[in-house]
């Protein structure tokens, strides 16, 4: 294809064996199912998940190229997959550029290239600024999105120039600008200062605290559903459950992200998930890398109940439920296929949410997720 040329040039290959200690996989271990990028660039036409290795750490000051997506593969690569009709193609590790923008540029290039043909895109390792060259995939194919972060801060932190902690400026301010709408879920309330807060629910953002998303992890359901790509940074796990993150001892459990990675694989729109922060020097057993290797299992699990609810206008497909709260009459809708929940807005449209939305409309209050996207319009 086209861009063939240019991943030869950009991509540099990787020995799965060498991953694994010379040793074979099993047959049914992903790194026997994985079409690797050893000797050359494999078919990733017909992948349903493309793997991407990113080295560079510059953005949070670490001048080496790091070695996590070596060790992310070490661990993915040992677990069984148990849907080997889903095809996943690792193209190996992205080249850092002579400078960090150059980086953004390689990513934009070939993420946009990949968004392009329709595959979903992992992206394993390097400094959480990389989310903005994740985020030009879109930008190169002029699509406005939505995107969420998991973060238990928000990088726009003052008196900070590496771009690890500035980034989401960039991202909300850059020109032209295809954001639509962001989500953020996990911050840490102690790290933030609350006129940042302010500023960002002025601008209509959804910012959910890391004690809320555990409280209600179905919750964050509906924002994964409607967004098109996904940031993690490893600081939103707590320390006892990636030994790597020395930001705070506080933070989501293994399980919390594996199941948020799990909705998000199980989002029709969500077409790429970045994973940063790791550093393999800071692990314990590797349990880090494990843990982000068990988060992309879940991501690939949630991939295969991956379902598309039909449009609302197809009433067949949905149980109707006619609310009135507040003087306002809406229709909720329940997936007959998902079991998944529909809200509508005064102007027709229709947006996820939770049967809590529902049950909240019913006790004659005003669903806070319906209230922000009124706001928003």
């Amino acid at each position: 294809m086209a861009g063939d040329a240019f991943f030869e040039q950009v991509l540099m290959p990787v020995d799965r064996y060498q991953i694994n200690d010379d040793q074979a996989y099993h047959e049914l271990q992903l790194g026997a199912q994985i079409h690797v990028h050893e000797h050359s660039i494999p078919d990733w036409t017909e992948a349903d998940i493309v793997l991407v290795g990113v080295q560079d750490q510059r953005g949070e000051g670490q001048p080496q190229p790091s070695s996590a997506p070596f060790y992310i593969r070490k661990q993915l690569y040992r677990l069984f997959h148990w849907h080997p009709e889903i095809k996943i193609a690792d193209l190996g590790n992205i080249q850092s550029g002579r400078q960090v923008p150059d980086t953004y540029a390689a990513m934009k290039a070939l993420l946009g290239e990949l968004l392009a043909h329709g595959k979903v895109v992992v992206i394993l390792g390097g400094s959480h600024d990389l989310t903005y060259g994740q985020y030009l995939g879109y930008v190169a194919n002029e699509q406005l999105i939505e995107a969420t972060l998991i973060d238990a801060i928000f990088d726009i932190q003052e008196n900070e120039t590496l771009p690890a902690y500035t980034f989401l400026m960039d991202l909300f301010i850059s020109q032209p600008n295809f954001l639509k709408h962001y989500n953020h879920i996990g911050f840490q309330s102690y790290y933030v200062q609350p006129r940042m807060l302010e500023t960002l629910d002025k601008l209509r953002f959804d910012c959910y605290r890391v004690g809320y998303a555990q409280e209600r992890p179905e919750d964050m359901e509906p924002a994964l559903r409607m967004s098109d790509m996904l940031s993690i940074d490893l600081n939103a796990i707590r320390h006892s459950d990636a030994p790597a993150n020395n930001f705070s001892p506080n933070g989501f459990t293994g399980q919390d992200m594996c199941l948020f990675c799990k909705y998000a694989g199980m989002s029709a729109r969500l077409s790429s998930l970045g994973i940063y922060g790791y550093h393999p020097e800071r692990d314990q057993h590797e349990l880090t890398a494990k843990q982000i290797a068990q988060m992309i299992w879940y991501f690939v699990e949630g991939f295969y109940w991956r379902s598309v609810d039909p449009p609302p206008e197809e009433k067949q497909a949905y149980w109707e439920f006619h609310v009135k709260f507040t003087d306002v009459e809406t229709l909720f809708l329940r997936s007959k296929r998902t079991g998944r929940w529909w809200m509508q807005l005064p102007d027709q449209r229709f947006i996820p949410c939770t049967a809590e939305d529902y049950h909240q409309a019913c006790r004659n209050e005003i669903p806070e997720r319906w209230l922000r996207a009124q706001e928003r319009l």
